[in-house]
């Protein structure tokens, strides 16, 4: 019985690990990494209480070591689908009235078993299955996932402390009531915490939902699923279901039910959804919430007043960690004719020093690209490169899969501000930078905002405080995340709500409160205490 208003513990983003040399969580960690890298894994399908095993399945492989095997998932028919939308249906009533605290209750749990017993095991498994160094996946898997918890838990709160006001001999109240039906989340590879919260955030409000991650990560989503078994995750307020995406979305979004999608993933499988709702709209019981994170051809400029270093350990951090494979990273960059030649040495020097290979020897600032597709993909624009006559391959260029998928830091230049590089998301460890004359600073924002379909982040570097504003304002719908003097990734929880808009998603600023209100149906409550008797308004005498 809810007889108390509650604060949830005030939250706080979790500290970063160094995991530097001697560090006892680097020993953990690396313990970890061995323990699992040579042990085999079977995954099921979580449907309700069930942990079903179809017999249809999959193997899992690191994609620094794309031969070993690190074990097997099983991938889910249609009737497995149904199953998995009925038991979560089936889950519903009684999760939307449990008391908020309780729900809240759950992923602050979860947060804390992640901040230390599942700490090693997360990261270890993001290492393993998403070819993360050390550092990355503790930012991810670790602390960005613990932050969406917490965070969300105190979101929570500020939306349902929101009240109208009432007026003297009535009270206003407002509700903030889950969808109806089911929500389903679709995760991508790059970000283990994005896959936690885009199903998490809907369940904390009440809301059950469907869960297909990528087939890139099933790995560390088994993880996930146990740190919420432990944390105390009700049976059925997130079914689990893989296999073939086609299948498991036309299963999903034909169902009646169907109430919202959260999404991270391609721009143009996000499409394809949006038009899916359209045209089943006339089953669905309600409008369903359309909620995505797409892609993003992220940019880089920099003003002749711009400290050249700071710009090009941006670019050098903004390219290459994780070889490129974030939405935000930097894949674009203008430079100024005054300080290339400098520049072209700075990443010359400082790219050479770049080692790459497996995360298991923390000494590795890169590792693999997640798969084979994304391999050729890489590839084949590099070699087009090195051939075209309005681009060159200045730096890096070479890629091999024989053992793992690795493609070397890449620095593109071309003549052409419109070359295919400059516009097409690649999504790997390859930036492609246009020289324009210092004069022509003003004229090159205008390119820097048509030039690409997306608008995530944007980053621009300047001393003089005039040029900054007007970058802010000719720039104002390129990026929705937008970074002063700073690379244009690793926002944080709390400090930078995540999104963007144009091709690049709805904008509904993950790990912040104007998601959360995505995953609510507001009802208005007015109770009047002394009705009128009497339909005569004054005017009326």
């Amino acid at each position: 019985m809810a007889n108390a208003f509650f604060n949830v513990p005030t939250a706080v983003n979790e500290p970063v690990k160094s995991y530097a040399p001697g560090t006892p969580e680097r020993e953990e960690l690396l313990a970890m990494y061995k323990k699992m890298y040579n042990e085999q894994v079977e995954v099921p399908l979580y449907i309700g209480e069930e942990e079903i095993k179809t017999g249809d399945t999959a193997t899992m492989h690191p994609p620094h070591d794309h031969k070993h095997v690190l074990g097997t998932y099983h991938r889910a028919s249609k009737e497995h689908v149904d199953l998995a939308i009925e038991k979560a249906l089936a889950a519903r009533e009684e999760w939307a009235n449990t008391p908020w605290e309780q729900r809240a209750s759950i992923f602050i749990k979860a947060a804390e078993l992640l901040a230390g017993p599942y700490r090693a095991k997360m990261n270890a498994a993001t290492m393993l299955a998403q070819s993360k160094n050390v550092f990355q996946a503790e930012i991810d898997a670790a602390c960005e996932m613990i932050d969406f918890f917490r965070f969300n838990a105190q979101f929570m709160t500020d939306i349902y402390k929101n009240q109208p006001e009432s007026a003297p001999g009535m009270w206003n109240r407002m509700e903030y009531r889950p969808l109806e039906g089911f929500v389903y989340a679709v995760s991508p590879f790059n970000f283990t915490s994005i896959a936690a919260n885009l199903f998490a955030s809907p369940a904390m409000m009440g809301n059950v939902c469907v869960w297909k991650p990528s087939d890139h990560q099933i790995y560390s989503a088994k993880v996930i699923v146990d740190l919420f078994k432990e944390a105390g995750l009700p049976d059925g307020v997130v079914t689990v279901v893989y296999g073939d995406p086609v299948m498991i979305t036309d299963t999903v979004m034909t169902h009646k039910d169907f109430s919202g999608i959260h999404f991270t993933g391609s721009t143009s499988i996000f499409k394809s959804l949006w038009k899916k709702a359209g045209e089943n709209m006339d089953v669905y019981r309600t409008y369903p919430r359309i909620v995505g994170e797409t892609g993003g051809k992220d940019f880089i400029w920099s003003h002749p007043t711009a400290n050249m270093e700071e710009v090009g350990t941006a670019i050098i951090r903004g390219a290459f960690e994780y070889q490129g494979q974030k939405c935000s990273a930097a894949s674009r960059a203008y430079v100024p004719a005054s300080q290339w030649d400098s520049m072209k040495d700075f990443l010359e020097k400082e790219i050479a020093t770049i080692k790459m290979g497996s995360p298991e020897d923390p000494s590795n600032f890169m590792n693999a690209v997640i798969h084979e597709g994304s391999f050729d993909k890489l590839a084949s624009y590099i070699d087009a490169a090195k051939e075209a006559d309005d681009a060159e391959v200045i730096i890096g260029g070479g890629h091999d899969k024989s053992v793992g998928y690795f493609v070397e830091p890449t620095v593109i230049v071309t003549t052409n501000p419109q070359y295919a590089t400059m516009h097409t998301e690649l999504f790997g460890p390859v930036i492609t930078i246009y020289v324009y004359e210092d004069a022509e600073w003003k004229d090159i924002l205008k390119t820097v905002d048509a030039t690409s379909d997306y608008a995530l982040t944007g980053a621009i570097f300047a001393k003089d405080r005039y040029v900054i504003n007007y970058a802010c304002k000719a720039l104002e719908n390129a990026a929705g995340n937008f970074y002063i003097n700073d690379k244009p990734t690793g926002a944080v929880v709390g400090q930078q709500p995540f999104g963007g808009a144009r091709g690049s998603g709805t904008n509904d600023k993950a790990g912040s409160v104007w998601n959360l209100l995505r995953w609510v149906s507001n009802r208005t409550i007015k109770e009047t205490f002394v009705p009128p008797t009497d339909y005569r308004y004054p005017f009326l005498g």
